[in-house]
């Protein structure tokens, strides 16, 4: 692992790193808040999902996490949305929605995508792996995932596959039901290819459906998001989540929209949802 640069922030300190990663087969970068803390503790975990077209670097530059996970005692980690690099194939026309960005967080099995385009494995293994083995700091016991549009899509479905490993789950206007929008049929179709019922296991709404459970599930939503509408549809999550009997606070806010204003204006409430389960479960 490489130390891309570190900063002190709140106490604690900011790092981003790299290493070559085997799920992907290219160089992976990412980013890793460290509060401050005694030595020989262990501090749970906040795994954060970024949206198309990000990196690791949006939410860390524009987050506006870390003066609470100062006060809270939370690693924050921040991987990128997808392989990168000359070898790495991105969307034949360039859209911003496939390819380059736009990971989805599965594991491709269609061509020529499926050499590097598996950030299910990476986030889900490599990562963790990687994580429990440099930061000693990280208590792999209390992890939590969190997520926002893409990235919402990617936590609401990891933490719903691995209930036992991640102690609390949130997303910021998540893609709920990628088989039933446009973002999705995309994504997925060209991944997995045709066959939908592969396509079950990366959709929150249907993994519900097919019997995955959570404790509880809180997601932050803007009605002024321009993709609410086509894209979103937070709607068939509230009504998943009420025929599987999963409590689901889902708060559409007045007049917020997509951006990185809205999750920062709503982060503190999300890590502190995180943190009282992680204590909780500690």
């Amino acid at each position: 692992m490489e130390t891309v640069s570190t900063n002190r922030a709140f106490g604690g300190v900011q790092g981003v790193y790299r290493h070559a990663s085997t799920a992907t087969g290219t160089d992976m970068t990412f980013s890793v808040y460290v509060p401050p803390h005694e030595p020989g503790a262990k501090l749970p975990i906040v795994w954060y999902l970024s949206g198309l077209t990000c990196t690791h670097a949006n939410v860390t530059d524009k987050g506006e996490y870390r003066r609470l996970c100062a006060e809270l005692g939370l690693i924050f980690i921040a991987p990128d949305t997808s392989p990168r690099g000359e070898r790495v194939p991105d969307d034949p026309d360039g859209a911003y929605d496939f390819g380059l960005g736009a990971g989805f967080y599965v594991d491709a099995t269609q061509q020529p995508f499926a050499q590097h385009y598996r950030m299910w494995s990476y986030v889900t293994e490599e990562l963790p792996a990687l994580i429990a083995a440099e930061f000693p700091a990280a208590d792999m016991a209390r992890q939590s995932i969190m997520g926002h549009s893409m990235g919402g899509h990617g936590a609401l479905t990891i933490g719903l596959t691995f209930p036992d490993r991640y102690k609390a789950v949130s997303a910021f206007a998540p893609i709920v039901a990628p088989s039933q929008v446009p973002w999705g049929h995309k994504a997925l179709g060209g991944y997995l290819g045709d066959d939908r019922a592969a396509w079950r296991k990366h959709d929150a709404v249907a993994l519900i459906e097919d019997g995955a459970r959570v404790a509880d599930l809180l997601v932050d939503q803007g009605d002024a998001d321009t993709f609410l509408a086509e894209q979103l549809k937070p709607h068939l999550l509230e009504r998943a989540c009420a025929a599987a009997g999963i409590p689901l606070t889902l708060r559409l806010q007045p007049g917020y929209d997509h951006s990185y204003y809205t999750i920062s204006t709503f982060m503190g409430d999300h890590l502190r949802w995180h943190a009282e389960r992680l204590m909780r479960n500690g």
